[in-house]
């Protein structure tokens, strides 16, 4: 199984979620997060002062699929939240060991 991390842009949320539900992927988590990559944020006037803005607003999606899913989702991700300019985002990719459902307590792919 692999655990996919996608940070992404706010506004592309939506078009992501419909891309993975499109294939087949419906079970995922959305936490709304702040963070900057190379971009380091940028200036706003308020009430005539400069300040600098280094914490952006992104989305995080994480889901648990099975090995042999993992590079489709990550295709629709990468195709569904480009839009071609700094601050896209990242998709992290990690190997899960175990996954339990809680209700009935289905080990593995089961439990996904």
């Amino acid at each position: 199984m692999k655990k996919i991390e996608a940070v992404i842009q706010p506004h592309k949320l939506e078009d992501v979620k419909e891309a993975l539900k499109n294939i087949g992927i419906d079970g995922m988590t959305v936490s709304e997060v702040r963070g900057h990559g190379r971009q380091k944020g940028h200036k706003e006037i308020y009430r005539g002062m400069e300040y600098q803005v280094d914490l952006l607003p992104k989305i995080k999606i994480e889901l648990v699929i099975a090995e042999a899913r993992a590079e489709e989702a990550i295709r629709t991700i990468l195709a569904s939240a480009r839009t071609g300019k700094i601050g896209d985002g990242k998709i992290f990719v990690f190997d899960v060991a175990e996954a339990i459902r809680i209700r009935n307590e289905d080990r593995g792919e089961a439990a996904l």
